[in-house]
């Protein structure tokens, strides 16, 4: 059963990201702040989730939070700061897209940089424990695959509809058969054999 709050505090946000191991596109994060009487039967870590239990679930957090944002860092940042940090800046960015201040802010995983004026604790496997993680999970996942499926149109040769970025074999054949796109991550080991491909 997914906790509601940590701190104790009103106004608690959860934020989570998604999309670091992917080889192209962006890293997304979402911050929610839930009400204290929020509860959902299906909420739970995005990635135990399936694509229709997350769709159905992205209209019922965004009407019931009491706010929520999100953010894109995309693959030219990433490339410039590298993944850990650009995935803490998405973070920082989505909790700065809240239409109100939190008091204290929950994080998935064991790495952040403190955000400005607010507390803040790391919880590893966050989004299996609190219900805003999860939320934020589900929003960050979400909102990244409904970018992905936007610039599989330009691209359809790599499938990022059905892959989202992420190093499937299949990815890795059309990287290996077409080169590489605007939306690859030119710092990440696109290949495993990396001398081979012609960036």
């Amino acid at each position: 059963m997914l906790k509601i709050n940590y701190s104790k505090l009103k106004l608690e946000c959860g934020t989570d990201e998604a999309g670091r191991g992917c080889l192209a596109g962006p890293v997304t994060a979402a911050a929610v702040i839930l009400p204290d009487n929020f509860k959902n039967k299906i909420l739970n870590d995005s990635k135990q989730l399936s694509e229709k239990k997350r769709d159905l679930l992205q209209p019922i957090i965004e009407t019931e939070a009491i706010c929520f944002g999100f953010a894109h860092v995309f693959q030219e940042e990433i490339d410039e700061i590298n993944i850990l940090n650009a995935s803490i800046l998405a973070m920082h960015k989505s909790i700065a897209n809240l239409k109100q201040v939190p008091n204290f802010i929950i994080v998935d995983g064991n790495r952040f940089k403190p955000y400005p004026g607010i507390p803040h604790e790391t919880i590893i496997k966050g989004d299996g424990k609190f219900l805003s993680i999860a939320a934020a999970s589900v929003l960050a996942k979400t909102y990244r695959d409904a970018y992905m499926n936007k610039i599989h149109e330009e691209f359809p040769m790599y499938n990022w509809k059905q892959n989202k970025g992420y190093p499937t074999k299949e990815h890795r054949e059309a990287i290996r058969k077409y080169g590489i796109t605007k939306y690859h991550r030119k710092s990440f080991r696109l290949l495993p054999e990396q001398l081979r491909l012609k960036v």
